[in-house]
C-alpha cells in the first residue's frame, strides 16, 4: 500500500523515541525528519510546516494566559483563597480536604494551569494537612485531583490550543468551549468533594472547630474576590463583545498585575521576574510543540492516519457510536499517560475528532472530553507531572499515593463518562447563552 512504509517509519520512530526517554517535542521533530527522509522529500518541508504552524495571531493568547497564571501564582492569591475555603467548609469532617478541593478549584480558575495549582495550593495545604493529622497520601491525592479542574477553566491556555488544533476540521468557538467546560468543571469539583469526604469519613479524620459564621466567610470572600474576578472579566468581556479571546488574555495579565501589585501589594520584584522567566520558558515549550506538531500533523494527514484509525475503530466497535466513544477515551487516556497535555491535544485532535464527529459527537463536546483525558494523564505515571509535584511537596512516594488513588480517580472517570455520554452537560450552557 502506497505510503505504508513511511507511515510505519513515522509511528515506529515516534514510539521508539518516547520509550528511550527522548523529550516529547524532540521525539515528534525527529520522527518527522525520519518520515521526510523515508519519503525522499526535502528536509525543508519540516521547517516550513513548523514555521507556518506558529505564525497564527490567535497564538498570542497562549503566552498571555500563561503569564497571567504565573503572576497569580507568585502574587499571593493562593493564601486568600485558602482562608476563604477553610472558613466555608473547614468545620466539616475532613474539612481541610474539602477546603483543599474548593481552594484548588478557585485558584485553578484564576491560574488556568493544573501544575501551577498544585505548586501554589499544595505548598500551602499539604504541609498544613499533615500537621493536622491527615495522611500524606490523602493530602496529595486531594490536591492533585482537585487541581485538574484548572484545565477546564477560562484562563486555561489548553482551551486555546484545542481550538487551534481543530482548524480545517471543524469550526469551534473559544467562547463556546469556555462555556462548555464550566458545568463539567463544577461536576468534577462536586465529585472531588464527595471523594474527599468519603475517604475522610472512612479514615476517621476529625472536624476542625465550629462554623465561624457567615460574616467571617463573606470577609474572606471579599479579600479573595479581586483575584477571582479575572474569570468574570474574561467571560463578561467576550460575551459582551468588548474584546476577543486574545484580547481577554492580555486583559487578564493587566488585571493580574493590578491585583497582585496594587490591590494586594504581594507581588515582589523578585516574584515578578520569576513569573516572567517561567512564562517565557513555558511559552517557548508550548510554541515549539505547536510548530513541530504542525509538521507531524501534515504527515498524518498525508498518510491518512485519521481515516485508517477511524476504519479500524469502526470494525472494532461494530460501528456503534457508544463503543467508538469508549475506545477513543481509552486511547486518549493511554496516550495521555506518555505525552504532555499540549502534545496530546495537538497530535490526537486531528486523528480522533473526525472519528467522533462521524459518530455523532459535537466538536465542542469532544474538546471537553479531550481536556478531561489529558487531565487524567497529568495524574498518571510515567508522565504524571502534577502527581510528581504533589508527591515531592508531600514527601511521599508515587507508589504509596497510587495505592489509595481509586476514589479520586473514580471521581474523574465518572465526570469523563458523564461528559462523553450526556451531551447537554457540556453543550447545554453554550446552547442556552447562544439561544
Amino acid at each position: 500500500m502506497e505510503g505504508s512504509f513511511e507511515l510505519w517509519v513515522m509511528c515506529g520512530s515516534f514510539v521508539l523515541l518516547l520509550v528511550l526517554g527522548v523529550p516529547v517535542a524532540f521525539a515528534i521533530g525527529l520522527s518527522s525528519v525520519a518520515t521526510v527522509l523515508a519519503a525522499d522529500l526535502p528536509v525543508a518541508v519540516v521547517f516550513q510546516k513548523m514555521v507556518g504552524g506558529m505564525q497564527v495571531f490567535s497564538f498570542l493568547a497562549i503566552p498571555f494566559f500563561i503569564f497571567a497564571g504565573e503572576l497569580m501564582l507568585h502574587g499571593g492569591i493562593a493564601e486568600r483563597i485558602v482562608t476563604f475555603a477553610n472558613r466555608l467548609v473547614g468545620h466539616v469532617r475532613g474539612g481541610l480536604g474539602m477546603s483543599n478541593v474548593l481552594g484548588c478549584t478557585l485558584f485553578g480558575g484564576v491560574a488556568g494551569s493544573p501544575l501551577a495549582d498544585v505548586s501554589a495550593m499544595g505548598s500551602v495545604m499539604i504541609p498544613l494537612m499533615k500537621r493536622e493529622g491527615y495522611d500524606a497520601d490523602y493530602a496529595v491525592n486531594v490536591t492533585t485531583h482537585a487541581a485538574l479542574v484548572g484545565a477546564l477553566m477560562p484562563t486555561s491556555h489548553n482551551l486555546i490550543i484545542y481550538v487551534l488544533a481543530t482548524a480545517g476540521i471543524a469550526a469551534v468557538s473559544v467562547f463556546n468551549l469556555i462555556l462548555a467546560c464550566l458545568l463539567p468543571a463544577l461536576f468534577l469539583t462536586l465529585a472531588n468533594l464527595v471523594a474527599a469526604y468519603a475517604v475522610a469519613r472512612k479514615r476517621g479524620y476529625p472536624t476542625h472547630g465550629a462554623f465561624p459564621g457567615w460574616r467571617p466567610v463573606f470577609a474572606a470572600l471579599l479579600a479573595a474576590l479581586p483575584g477571582l474576578l479575572v474569570i468574570v472579566i474574561i467571560l463578561g468581556g467576550i460575551l459582551s463583545g468588548v474584546f476577543t479571546a486574545t484580547e481577554s488574555a492580555a486583559t487578564a495579565v493587566c488585571w493580574a498585575l493590578i491585583v497582585t501589585g496594587i490591590a494586594y501589594r504581594s507581588l515582589s520584584w523578585r516574584g515578578f521576574l520569576a513569573a516572567c522567566a517561567k512564562a517565557c520558558k513555558t511559552t517557548g515549550v508550548v510554541l515549539l510543540l505547536i510548530g513541530i506538531s504542525s509538521a507531524f500533523g501534515y504527515f498524518m494527514a498525508l498518510y491518512e492516519v485519521p481515516q485508517k484509525t477511524g476504519d479500524w475503530l469502526q470494525q472494532l466497535s461494530g460501528n456503534q457510536s457508544w463503543l467508538i466513544f469508549l475506545w477513543v477515551n481509552v486511547l486518549l487516556f493511554l496516550l495521555g499517560t506518555f505525552l504532555d497535555m499540549a502534545a496530546t491535544i495537538l497530535i490526537c485532535t486531528p486523528i480522533f475528532l473526525p472519528i467522533c464527529m462521524k459518530a455523532g459527537m459535537d466538536p465542542t463536546q469532544f474538546g471537553v472530553v479531550m481536556l478531561l483525558n489529558c487531565a487524567l494523564g497529568l495524574n498518571t505515571p510515567p508522565v504524571g507531572s502534577t502527581q510528581f509535584v504533589g508527591c515531592a511537596i508531600g514527601g511521599v512516594s508515587v507508589g504509596q499515593v497510587m495505592r489509595s488513588i481509586a476514589p479520586f480517580y473514580g471521581a474523574l472517570l465518572v465526570t469523563l463518562l458523564a461528559v462523553t455520554y450526556v451531551p447537554m452537560l457540556s453543550l447545554g450552557l453554550p446552547a442556552w447563552v447562544g439561544g
